[in-house]
């Protein structure tokens, strides 16, 4: 799980069959901005949206086989998927690894 900051959204022309009705979302990792680290050129991402993020919207995000265990049995091709609208990040830097 990682956390994103959704940046815009992905119209497809044409698609998989199994991504009807899909809403995608373009996302940035913001991870390492949020414990004071520089982060490198973001590397943007297309996520799978059924929760409903706005452009700017904070979101944490299961990628790999993780990314379409929401739909079994049914079986999509999907890398990665928003599972939660963050409200607020709590950190606490004492617990952070070095």
């Amino acid at each position: 799980m990682h956390i994103y900051k959704v940046t815009g959204t992905v119209t497809l022309n044409r698609a998989h069959p199994t991504y009807q009705g899909a809403v995608l979302k373009l996302a940035e990792p913001i991870g390492e901005s949020l414990v004071g680290g520089v982060a490198n050129e973001p590397d943007s991402i297309v996520v799978w949206d059924e929760l409903g993020a706005d452009v700017g919207s904070i979101i944490a995000v299961a990628d790999g086989g993780e990314a379409a265990q929401p739909f079994r049995p049914k079986l999509k091709p999907v890398d990665a998927y928003n599972s939660a609208i963050l409200d607020g990040i709590n950190i606490k830097p004492h617990l952070l690894k070095d």
